[in-house]
């Protein structure tokens, strides 16, 4: 059993499971993990092909959750609260319903669960396009992104992920090949049909349109005591534009 790569932040009674989003990794969540900590025992993860945890062809929501349930078991945490942004939603709305004894309260940010259109293409592209053999600097990867991805936050969200290997050549710390070929896995809705039934609030941007009012319905289905907000002045990165806001709902949310 691999256990993935994490960060403990804290030594609260209660734990905190925060969990990133597609090319993301734990570091993408220090700053607020720092806030949490205050409150939380919290623990920063990276999901398998994310970050420095384990490579694997199976990217399915599932899995990943099951990876969750084993560092549980691990770090012999009975219960715990869980935030999951993006893709994480969708891994912590997993494991939600799946085994809803080991979660207390339960945190989606920027996602639904339903299955959404493909809206990575043009960043899949970038990436694969990107030759590491012609990358002498790091900032080389950027040169190779800037054709596909107009947007330099994303590039440089991205770059995060590019590191030095032990042979001096670099490459991205995602497994980038297992992503592209179940892309369409990983943006559909996989859920099983089952209820959570303990406190869930599902946190947007407000100008992100992931979360949309005709979502509330399929939102309810599998979460009754579901609550939805958005953080305003914030797309799809509302936890890294709107910070501030984000801590205070989701820890209001925490702690009443």
């Amino acid at each position: 059993m691999e256990i993935l790569h994490n960060k403990i932040i804290g030594d609260k009674p209660n734990h905190l499971i925060i969990v990133h989003g597609l090319f993301g990794q734990l570091d993408n969540w220090n700053t607020l993990g720092k806030k949490y900590a205050e409150h939380y025992t919290t623990h920063l993860v990276d999901l398998r092909n994310h970050g420095r945890s384990f490579h694997d062809a199976d990217t399915s929501h599932k899995s990943m959750a099951l990876d969750l349930i084993d560092y549980m078991e691990h770090y012999n945490i009975e219960k715990a609260c869980f935030m999951g942004h993006s893709m994480g939603g969708k891994v912590v709305m997993s494991l939600a319903l799946d085994f809803p004894d080991k979660v207390d309260k339960l945190i989606v940010a920027d996602m639904a669960p339903k299955t959404y259109e493909p809206h990575h293409n043009e960043i899949l592209k970038g990436l694969k396009n990107v030759d590491f053999d012609q990358v002498k600097v790091r900032s080389d990867v950027d040169e190779f992104l800037k054709p596909y991805i107009k947007s330099y936050s994303i590039r440089q969200f991205l770059m995060k992920s590019v590191y030095r290997k032990k042979d001096e050549t670099y490459g991205f710390r995602f497994n980038l090949n297992a992503l592209y070929d179940t892309y369409g896995s990983i943006i559909a809705n996989n859920l099983p049909d089952k209820q959570f039934l303990n406190p869930t609030l599902f946190l947007g941007g407000a100008n992100s349109d992931y979360i949309l009012p005709e979502d509330k319905d399929l939102i309810l289905g599998y979460f009754p005591n579901a609550e939805i907000d958005y953080v305003s002045n914030a797309t799809h990165w509302l936890h890294a534009e709107n910070p501030a806001e984000f801590l205070k709902k989701s820890m209001d949310f925490l702690e009443k």
